[in-house]
């Protein structure tokens, strides 16, 4: 027998900093999906109004379950982190508010992790052909550098870390919880984290396509190349404790 999907509802988890002018299609556009649709913002020191934002419109859209929540700490990993301990729903999703991926897609992530096709659900946004203002050469280099890294160390193929859009069931990330000093807490994204993390726990890791779109509000909160080496300070951890490791 299939899974019942309405029985299965969802959190979708919303790190948002200097996005205020996303905040509106964030709530517009995200559909309800299975049984219940929770939507939580977790904000970020934000400079543009966008905490103000999300209160204003959030009591605009009384029939949408709309929580929002201040970070005491900094970086997107522990907004994320924030959400995922506020979430109520039967699956987690992080949808970046950057509206570069479309909240269409959002529904074929739940049904991933719902009907267990995966234990961890990620996007990937190299398999489609690329706008050619969505994502800077550069970033699009170091993107495929750590796919084809985390594609030999994990022993299966990955097009694309970094996406922001990723998925899975509340009771597999308490699992990652159990482990994620093992490979640190450094990852200021936190896309490492769960990856590694589910490797770790042996989980089935899947990746789902996705159109990436240019962004029309605000400036990325990405340091390209302070991240970039942070990242790969992980990458190189991570392969030590893997594969020599292990």
């Amino acid at each position: 027998m299939g899974v019942n999907l309405a029985n299965k509802s969802v959190s979708i988890i919303v790190p948002t900093k200097n996005e205020r002018g996303n905040i509106s299609g964030v709530i517009k556009k995200i559909p309800q999906i299975g049984k219940h649709t929770e939507i939580i913002f977790v904000e970020g020191g934000s400079k543009d109004g966008t905490w103000e934002e999300i209160i204003k419109l959030s009591k605009l859209y009384p029939k949408k379950d709309i929580k929002y929540f201040q970070q005491e700490s900094i970086g997107k990993a522990d907004a994320v982190r924030k959400g995922f301990s506020k979430a109520k729903g039967d699956v987690f999703i992080i949808f970046d508010a950057d509206m570069t991926v479309s909240p269409k897609e959002l529904p074929k992530f739940f049904r991933a992790v719902a009907e267990n096709q995966g234990e961890l659900v990620i996007g990937s946004r190299l398999i489609y052909k690329l706008n050619k203002k969505s994502m800077p050469k550069v970033n699009i280099l170091g993107n495929k550098f750590f796919a084809l890294a985390f594609s030999w160390l994990l022993n299966q193929k990955i097009t694309d870390t970094l996406c922001g859009t990723k998925a899975l069931s509340k009771e597999n990330y308490k699992k990652l919880l159990i482990n994620r000093k093992y490979f640190g807490e450094r990852d200021p994204f936190g896309d490492f984290d769960l990856i590694l993390g589910a490797s770790k726990q042996k989980m089935k890791i899947i990746e789902i396509p996705v159109h990436y779109h240019p962004r029309k509000y605000g400036d990325s909160n990405i340091s390209r190349y302070k991240h970039g080496i942070l990242l790969l300070k992980m990458a190189i951890e991570a392969v030590f404790k893997i594969k020599i490791v292990n």
